[in-house]
């Protein structure tokens, strides 16, 4: 729900049906209420936060050359979302990622503890990207973009039942990629 007491479905159908009247404010206000999000999935897919800027962008970019194709029966944030898995993934097959690519620069409260959790969530990272693509988009939605399955099911086009067997064994992968690293 919204400050104003509408549920996000309502506001998001109607600030897309002014974008569709050429509405620059809603189309702002789209932007800004799933810019954050959508960064932060893009960075979990690519690792480099450049690379995930511009990869929001380009979604955004896609999905309002696009507008006339959403159906307003679905949520605007599932299929914005999705507009956004592909994109980062086809640019990290545009730009060959590997799992030796440079992790985001880590924060923390001080250097050691900076340096421990960076160098966790680098390992965390290099596994990630070996993980094949339908597997790290479940793991960086469920755990990163803190998602239900009804809501992962959505975005991704598939039955929940195919999120949680894809995440059990996603999450089985993972855990062996970590184990293997140690």
């Amino acid at each position: 729900m919204t400050d104003s007491g509408r549920d996000d479905t309502t506001e998001d159908t109607e600030l897309v049906a002014r974008c569709r009247n050429g509405d620059r404010q809603a189309l702002d206000l789209l932007a800004r209420k799933y810019q954050r999000a959508l960064f932060n999935v893009a960075l979990r897919m690519q690792r480099n936060p450049d690379d995930a800027a511009d990869t929001v962008q380009n979604a955004f970019i896609k999905a309002f050359e696009k507008l006339h194709l959403y159906d307003a029966n679905q949520k605007f944030f599932s299929w914005i979302y999705r507009i956004t898995i592909n994109e980062a993934l086809n640019a990290s097959r545009r730009q060959g990622y590997t799992a030796d690519a440079q992790a985001a620069e880590p924060m923390g409260p001080g250097p050691e503890e900076a340096l421990g959790q960076a160098s966790e969530a680098a390992r965390l990272h290099q596994a990630l990207q070996q993980l094949k693509e339908d597997a790290r988009s479940v793991i960086v939605l469920r755990h990163f973009s803190d998602l239900n399955y009804a809501e992962i099911a959505e975005i991704l086009q598939i039955h929940e039942e195919t999120v949680k067997s894809r995440l059990f064994s996603a999450r089985r992968k993972l855990a062996e990629l970590l184990q293997s690293r140690d």
